[in-house]
């Protein structure tokens, strides 16, 4: 599956989302929202590693919870890419998978 074909379920749930949180989406709240995320993958992450506060929660839920903010980190880069038409796959392509056949 390509990123565009993942966008698209996301982009669904993100509507869902603002609608039932009366949430207006401007340019800056999809750049502030990515910023709000990596800010709790940092938490999660400190937390897992013995730096940051448990509450309690076993390794395995801290563990689930430091995926779960890294998902909500890439869904959104990808409703941040979809808004300002950004092709990621090709990006990814051209800037990291080029590469490859540099090292071939």
């Amino acid at each position: 599956m390509s990123l565009k074909a993942l966008t698209e379920p996301v982009q669904e749930v993100c509507d869902l989302y603002a609608e039932r949180c009366s949430i207006e989406r401007t340019d800056d709240w999809y750049l502030l929202k990515i910023q709000e995320e990596l800010g709790e993958l940092v938490q999660a992450h400190l937390k897992l590693t013995g730096r940051g506060r448990t509450k309690g929660l076993s390794e395995g839920e801290l563990t689930a919870a430091r995926a779960d903010e890294a998902a909500d980190l890439l869904c959104q880069v990808l409703l941040y890419c979809r808004r300002f038409d950004i092709d990621l796959d090709e990006a990814i392509q051209r800037k990291w998978l080029s590469w490859l056949d540099k090292a071939a």
